[in-house]
């Protein structure tokens, strides 16, 4: 019988270092964002129904890692706040399509920004090449956690 492997020295975990960056990123976000009156969730819904309008209450949570109660409450506060739309009952089926607002238009082009530059800061150290293996990597790995 072989013996099992366990994860060791946490700084050669690839997981490890994974979670630290996250935790980097969401910190920093959250540092950028919140001065704009967002968290990253309300930030991750802006960008989504930016470069995807329409999108479902439940297609939202997938797509932006969260349950579909907590992103019914990010939709509701983005919606109090006149930054989205969405219609008071369903055309087809149960889904709710929603649309940013020319308010919700210009507060996520300044958390893009803004966004976009702690992405910068943080890879920083690596070249664009670099980068792009990285996320190209990355992808493959979210890939296969995906098909399993």
């Amino acid at each position: 019988m072989e013996q099992e492997e366990i994860v060791g020295d946490l700084d050669q975990s690839v997981g490890y270092v994974l979670k630290q960056v996250q935790a980097s990123l969401h910190t920093a976000m959250d540092e950028v964002l919140r001065p704009l009156g967002l968290t990253v969730a309300q930030y991750a819904c802006l960008e989504l129904l930016g470069q995807h309008p329409g999108l479902s209450n439940s297609e939202l949570a997938r797509r932006a890692f969260v349950t579909r109660q907590s992103m019914n409450l990010v939709l509701r506060r983005l919606q109090e706040r006149g930054l989205l739309t969405r219609p008071a009952h369903a055309a087809h089926g149960r889904a709710l399509p929603t649309e940013l607002t020319r308010a919700g238009q210009s507060t996520l082009r300044e958390a893009s920004v803004a966004v976009r530059a702690v992405e910068q800061q943080l890879f920083s150290p690596l070249s664009q090449a670099q980068q792009r293996r990285l996320r190209e990597e990355l992808a493959a790995c979210a890939a296969a956690a995906i098909a399993n």
